[in-house]
This record gives structure tokens, C-alpha cells and sequence, in this order.
């Protein structure tokens, strides 16, 4: 039976990009030892991370004056390591769930921070669209994509302050001006390749102007000086991330992926807005995300939410209970979802409805 991985990060990746890695594990550029054991200032890994950076400058159009970096620690880090490079006196803050909270209590640790919107009042089902920001803040803080409450951001917002993004669960689903951006972070391991690794994309010159004294692993400075080798990098999970973006660049680029990925989620919230055993838990369309559909059962049939988990699962629908704090549903359909996956999860939810 085919495995359809629907899980939300570590999640699915390309075909392209296991069997790629897979060969480097056994023996990386010929060089007859293991892409895990050569050194990371070998000539052959030093290859591997320029082209990387490289191709997310080109498939992102990033501007002149950034710097590329794949670091470690996750999103959790930056969400500490971005105010301490880029918060002197105060930050906006836009509150869209349980990542975009965490981004602000330690914001906190380093300055004032004004939550300029939430969405909390309605379990975080929608992306609140009129705030003002300070006109005195240094940037504001986005989270383009909420996994576990199913909301997206999917046009960069026009504000008079720099912004700052969180696109770990969307990054290269769709093109970015990144030069509205003073920063743009990702953790890998939803929608770019193997956990571990961690994307940044950082104007320069929006460094080096807080008072405070920045530790030195926790300084982009050092990093960018240092070609993200200040320290020994995620060899494997930079790798990873390299063949996805060749693969990416295969099918088109971004602005191809875009329109995949309008096609598949179309595809899924289509029937969840016509069967009526389930109900999608963001109601304003253009607020859905096009990475994690979250969706329940209907309330007259909350009963059978096991029994469906259960029979999706039989037909081969793995990671489709929802995130432990909200429960439910969730399809997490990144760029390495085929289309004929989401068909498939759309046929197991209209043979659930016919078997009741």
C-alpha cells in the first residue's frame, strides 16, 4: 500500500532529495568517505554550501546587500537571536498563534515589545488584517504561516517598517519581495529539507546598530564573516537542503510552485467545504494556508473523529492527527506533496461519507 505522508514537520520531502542524500551518505563526490564523516572545510562540503546559498538568493530574487546563512537550533533560536541583533529600544509584534507567541516572550528578554494584534480571541482562526505599528519600531515580526492553527499569510504585508518573518512551514511556496525584509528565518524541516538546519536571510546593513554587546554565536556578524562556518554547520542537513533546492529550481522555481500549491490545497478545502462530515477550522478563505489544512469533524459527528483517523490511516494516510494542543485534523501538503496524495486524502474522506 502507498504511504501518503501528510506529518508537519520532520516531514515530506522530495524523492530527488533522499536519493541524492542517500548516495552522499555512502560515498559524497566521489571522494570514497561518507557525507557524514568528511570534514565541513573539505573543498568538496565548502562547494555544497556556496551553492546552496546561492540558489536561494537566485530562486528568492534576493537582493544585493543580504547575506544567506544556514545555522542550527531551529526557529526557537531565532525567535531570541533576532531581537538581540535587531531590537535596540522596541519591536512590533503581530500575534497569529502558538509560534508567533513564543517569538514574543523572548522579544521581551531583550526589549520593548508592543503586540501591535492577536487573534487569540478566536483560538487563532484568522489573520487579523488592521493594527497599527509604532512608527518608532525598529520592525515588525511575522509569522507567515501558523502548522497547528492552519492560517497563512500569503501576500508580504506593506508597512512603514521593516519586517521580520518566521517562513518556516512556507518558505519557497511561493515568490517574496525580500526586500521588504530586514530578516527572513526558516527551520528546514517543513517545507526545505532534513531537520537540523536552519535558513537565514539577513540585510546587512540592519546589523550592528543595538547597544548591547551580542554574544558571539548569537551574532550574524561573526556568522556572515565566517560563510556560516563559525562553528561546525549541520553537514548532513545543509546537503538536504541543497538537492531540494535543486529540485525546486527543476519544477520551476517558485512562482511554478505557487501555482501547484493554489492547485493542490483548492483540491482538499474544496471538499471540506462540501462534505458534511468535516468542518475546516479557518473560515475565511483567504486566510487558509496552502502548507497545513486544519480541519474537525462536524459537530453532529465528533464522535467518530477515531474511527476516521483510524480508516485514514488503514488507507495509507499517515500524520493526519491535528497538533496535541488543538486536536483534530491536520494535512500538512509542503512543496513535495503530489497532487495525487491530496487526491487521495480527498477519495478516503468521500468513501468515509458514503460508508455512513
Amino acid at each position: 500500500m502507498k504511504k501518503h505522508n501528510f506529518y508537519a514537520g520532520p516531514s515530506i520531502l522530495p524523492g530527488f532529495t533522499m536519493e541524492k542524500t542517500v548516495e552522499a551518505i555512502k560515498d559524497f563526490a566521489g571522494t570514497g568517505l561518507s557525507l557524514m564523516e568528511i570534514s565541513h572545510r573539505s573543498k568538496e562540503f565548502v562547494a555544497v554550501m556556496e551553492q546552496a546559498q546561492a540558489l536561494v538568493k537566485e530562486l528568492l530574487q534576493v537582493p544585493e546587500g543580504y547575506s544567506v546563512l544556514f545555522l542550527q537550533g531551529g526557529a526557537s533560536l531565532q525567535f531570541y537571536m533576532v531581537p538581540c541583533n535587531l531590537l535596540n529600544k522596541k519591536a512590533a509584534y503581530l500575534n497569529t498563534g502558538s509560534w508567533a507567541s513564543k517569538a514574543i516572550k523572548e522579544a521581551k528578554l531583550v526589549g520593548e515589545v508592543v503586540e501591535v494584534a492577536s487573534s487569540k480571541n478566536a483560538n487563532f482562526n484568522y489573520i487579523p488584517k488592521e493594527y497599527n505599528i509604532p512608527a518608532d519600531a525598529e520592525y515588525l515580526h511575522i509569522t507567515t504561516n501558523n502548522t497547528i492553527f492552519g492560517t497563512e499569510i500569503l501576500k508580504d504585508p506593506d508597512v512603514a517598517v521593516p519586517l521580520v518573518a518566521d517562513m518556516s512551514s512556507d518558505v519557497f511556496s511561493r515568490p517574496v519581495d525580500v526586500s521588504k525584509y530586514n530578516l527572513i528565518y526558516a527551520g528546514a524541516q517543513k517545507n526545505l529539507g532534513p531537520s537540523g538546519a536552519t535558513l537565514v536571510i539577513v540585510k546587512n546593513e540592519a546589523l550592528g546598530k543595538v547597544e548591547r554587546t551580542v554574544p558571539t554565536i548569537l551574532d550574524y556578524k561573526i556568522h556572515i564573516d565566517n560563510e556560516s562556518m563559525f562553528n561546525t554547520p549541520s553537514t548532513l542537513a545543509v546537503y538536504g537542503c541543497l538537492q531540494t533546492l535543486i529540485w525546486l529550481k527543476e519544477q520551476g522555481g517558485v512562482e511554478a510552485m505557487e501555482k501547484i500549491n493554489i492547485q493542490k490545497a483548492g483540491i482538499l478545502y474544496d471538499e471540506l467545504d462540501r462534505n458534511k462530515f468535516f468542518v475546516p477550522t479557518v473560515p475565511n478563505t483567504e486566510d487558509r494556508s496552502r502548507m497545513n489544512v486544519t480541519f474537525v469533524m462536524a459537530p453532529e459527528y465528533v464522535e467518530l473523529e477515531k474511527e476516521f483517523n483510524d480508516f485514514a490511516s488503514s488507507r495509507g494516510m499517515l500524520g493526519l492527527k491535528g497538533h496535541r494542543s488543538v486536536g483534530g485534523f491536520r494535512a500538512s501538503i509542503y512543496n513535495a506533496m503530489p497532487a495525487a496524495s491530496v487526491q487521495a486524502l480527498v477519495d478516503c474522506m468521500k468513501e468515509f461519507a458514503k460508508m455512513k
